[in-house]
């Protein structure tokens, strides 16, 4: 069983959209873990204030078809593919980490925002802090620790599983 870990994200009826993705996360990996909900400001792009949180579960899907499962929940919600990187969504589903596997497909991994977005790495070192980034070569806590960016604030909501 391979340890993953998915990013969500949403800036467009944000509460609605985390927990949908919440609810079909759940069909195929009935015990993750979820990580608090946190608000921060659009990355990149004017726009409304993005929910951020992240998944751990435990997988024997294979790769390629958890990358095509991701992007089936996303457009399901609403995602388009026409939609800009730095824009407004829906809903965004990124597999961050497949076990220890580094590669640019079907999906970049570690995925790259993980040491560069508070809004990614806060949640992550919360739910595994032990958890060793096979690039940076140091534990997602160790990162955390490290990070600084004063220009990227986030901040816990209350959010109630679904």
């Amino acid at each position: 069983m391979a340890q993953i870990f998915i990013s969500l994200g949403s800036n467009v009826n944000k509460e609605h959209y985390l927990r949908q993705a919440l609810i079909a996360l759940k069909a195929y990996f009935p015990d993750f873990i979820h990580s608090s909900v946190y608000e921060s400001e659009a990355v990149g792009f004017a726009g409304s204030n993005f929910y951020n949180s992240v998944v751990a579960a435990k997988t024997d899907m294979p790769l390629a078809k958890l990358c095509k499962l991701l992007k089936k929940i996303e457009l399901d919600n609403g995602r388009t593919r026409e939609d800009k990187k730095f824009s407004p969504r829906t809903l965004d589903l990124d597999l961050l980490f497949y076990d220890d596997i580094i590669c640019e497909t079907p999906a970049q991994l570690p995925r790259d925002e993980i040491t560069k977005n508070a809004f990614v790495l806060q949640p992550l070192a919360e739910i595994a802090p032990d958890f060793y980034h096979p690039v940076a070569k140091l534990t997602l806590a160790e990162l955390w620790n490290n990070y600084y960016n004063p220009q990227q604030k986030l901040w816990k909501v209350e959010f109630s599983n679904p």
